[in-house]
C-alpha cells in the first residue's frame, strides 16, 4: 500500500498460513469498533454473537448470509442458512485490536489505525490449515468486508452470495499454490 487512500480490495498471503486484507472506511474508529464488537452490528456484515468485552471470553459466532444483502443470490451448495462457530477472545486493546480464535482454521485479528477521516481496518487471519480453507476465506473476508463497508458508507451492494462465488474463482487464481 503507497498512502492512505489507496488499499488492495483483495486478500494477499503474507506468509504461507496467513491471509491480510484491508479495507479504508470512514471514521469514526469508534464507529467502525462498533461494528466489529456489537452483535447487532457485526450482524449487518458478517455474524452476531455478544462478546464479553475481556481476553478468555468465549463467545459464538452466528453467520445468516442470506441476510446481508436483498436479494442474497444463490447460496452455493454445501452451505446451510446458518452457520455457528465457538470462539474465544485471544487480545484486546480497544478500540484498536481485536484478536480471537477462529474454530479449526487457526486465529483473527481486526486492527483500526485512523487515517484522517477515515480508517484503515486490517484484517489478518493466521494458521490457515490448508488451500481449500484459504480458499473458503479469501472470497469470504472479502465479501463481508465489501458489505461492511458498503453499510458504513451507505452505498448499495450486490447479492451476497454472486460476489462470494465471482471471488471464489479470482482467489484460486491469486492464491497460487
Amino acid at each position: 500500500m503507497s498512502d492512505a487512500t489507496t488499499v488492495d480490495p483483495y486478500g494477499l498471503l503474507t506468509e504461507p498460513a496467513t491471509l491480510k486484507i484491508q479495507r479504508l472506511l470512514p471514521g469514526p474508529l469508534e464507529r467502525i469498533w462498533v461494528y466489529l464488537t456489537e452483535s447487532d452490528m457485526r450482524r449487518k456484515w458478517l455474524a452476531s454473537g455478544f462478546m464479553e468485552m475481556k481476553v478468555g471470553a468465549p463467545f459464538e459466532l452466528v453467520w445468516r448470509n442470506n441476510e446481508l444483502t436483498d436479494p442474497p443470490g444463490q447460496r452455493p451448495e454445501g452451505f446451510g442458512e446458518e452457520h455457528r462457530m465457538q470462539s474465544r477472545i485471544t487480545e484486546l486493546n480497544p478500540p484498536h485490536k481485536i484478536s480471537f480464535t477462529w474454530q479449526n482454521s487457526g486465529d483473527v485479528t481486526f486492527e483500526l489505525e485512523p487515517k484522517d477521516d477515515k480508517v484503515l481496518l486490517t484484517v489478518t487471519h493466521r494458521r490457515l490449515p490448508d488451500r481449500r480453507t484459504m480458499l473458503m476465506v479469501g472470497p469470504g473476508w472479502h465479501m463481508h468486508l465489501d458489505v461492511l463497508a458498503a453499510r458504513v458508507s451507505g452505498a448499495e451492494i450486490g447479492p451476497f452470495w454472486d460476489g462470494w462465488l465471482r471471488l471464489q474463482k479470482e482467489y484460486e487464481k491469486r492464491l497460487a499454490t
